[in-house]
């Protein structure tokens, strides 16, 4: 037996003796707090004033420049004998489907003491098992990499959620994320409960476009997106929740509480893994620090590739279940042919869509369901015809000559790396 096949045969061994039973999913009461086992190890570290890291990986409410700044704002003046810094690791329009691959990438690696995990919003429409394997993995990558850091939920709001918080419930995604947080004892804070009871209140519109009295405030645009005073909400309830946490919160070693896991099935073993020479054949080159695609995306995506040519190849092989394309969409993206195991899809994959008057990250599901014991081949090459660009054709004033333009030609692919769930086999 090789080493590999011994170290995956121990893996596997291992996974099975820690495996639970799968869960079923059940409606949970909303609570503004759920303090569980607290923030002990980050308030120790902020109290003896040493340096502290916090991480917040989300989506676009948190990488907006607010709860996000702000809650690190009020870390450092709470504690202004510690150097509080921040690990901005938040992507607009994606959830923990992607987090879990890119967590070390735009987390783990700097070595957070303290993570905030906001996706309940862009989870929305994910079934409770997706949310929980991919939840999970987070939370053990993250405990796997250093045990004593700690994990806060938070779960935003969006218009539709009102129904269910209104009537004392979490939405399905806020639910499924806190039966998770009580296996692990992971602490919640749910600043959608706040803003709906503001709203009951008659103290907050959802939405700037109703009628708002002075003295109302207004939370957003758009019924999802924070304004400033929204922001500023969702840091109020952080902060309090901080400070009566302070009261309660001991250090952990969270360690001990991998032994057994929520689903059998978790994305612990999540990952990305950058492209390397050797994978790409063709006209595939490297772009460089000054590119404006690096400039764009290079901080989250790694290195970026770009092949402009059809016939170019990806190929690589890999042992696990699961494995993505971290690329880009855009305006002049080309389609693909993927072929798996030697099976070849019937169509080729549009890296492209009704979005892409620019360009913007995205993820392309290569293989999924695989048997995660077996070594896969994959083979991604650009196809010789530009997908149809009609979709994006209602966005453009003049969609009959701008469709012409050099904006929306090209057979281009543009990839950071591959999001694997297993290991790559060189």
């Amino acid at each position: 037996m090789t080493y590999l096949a011994l170290a995956v045969s121990l893996w596997v061994g291992t996974a099975a003796d820690i495996e639970s039973s799968a869960p079923e999913y059940k409606p949970v009461s909303a609570k503004l707090v759920c303090p569980r086992d607290g923030l002990g190890n980050v308030i120790a570290k902020l109290e003896t004033g040493g340096d502290v890291r916090v991480a917040y990986l989300g989506g676009s409410i948190t990488a907006a420049a607010g709860w996000r700044v702000k809650t690190r704002q009020w870390f450092a003046q709470q504690y202004p004998d510690s150097q509080v810094s921040e690990i901005h690791a938040a992507i607009g329009g994606t959830g923990s489907d992607l987090g879990v691959f890119r967590l070390d990438h735009d987390a783990l690696q700097h070595k957070p003491d303290l993570l905030f995990v906001e996706f309940a919003v862009n989870d929305g429409g994910a079934s409770p098992e997706r949310i929980w394997r991919a939840m999970e993995g987070i939370v053990r990558q993250t405990w796997a990499a250093d045990p004593r850091t700690d994990i806060c939920f938070v779960h935003t709001f969006r218009v539709g959620y009102e129904k269910d918080l209104g009537q004392g419930q979490c939405p399905q995604a806020a639910a499924a994320m806190e039966m998770l947080a009580d296996h692990y004892g992971i602490p919640s804070i749910n600043v959608a409960l706040r803003i709906v009871e503001l709203n009951q209140d008659g103290k907050l519109t959802f939405k700037s476009d109703e009628p708002t009295p002075a003295g109302v405030v207004r939370f957003s645009k758009d019924g999802v997106h924070p304004l400033d005073a929204g922001h500023q909400i969702y840091t109020d309830v952080i902060a309090d929740a901080v400070k009566a946490m302070r009261q309660t919160s001991q250090p952990v070693d969270h360690a001990a509480k991998l032994g057994k896991s929520f689903v059998p099935n978790h994305w612990e073993a999540a990952k990305m893994v950058p492209l390397s020479p050797d994978m790409l054949s063709g006209d595939w080159k490297q772009l460089d620090d000054e590119h404006v695609f690096t400039k764009r995306f290079g901080g989250r995506m790694g290195t970026l590739w770009e092949a402009t040519q059809p016939g170019s190849r990806i190929t690589f092989r890999f042992r696990g279940s699961q494995a993505k394309l971290y690329d880009l969409l855009g305006p002049d993206g080309g389609q693909v042919m993927i072929t798996v195991d030697g099976q070849t899809r019937a169509k080729p994959v549009p890296r492209f869509d009704s979005y892409c008057t620019y360009h913007r990250i995205a993820t392309l599901s290569v293989a999924q369901g695989l048997d995660p014991n077996e070594v896969h081949a994959v083979t991604i090459e650009i196809h010789p015809d530009q997908p149809d660009r009609q979709p994006v054709a209602f966005r453009l004033k003049d969609p009959d000559r701008e469709l012409k333009s050099p904006k929306y030609q090209g057979t281009n692919v543009r990839v950071g790396g591959i999001l694997l769930l297993g290991d790559l086999v060189e």
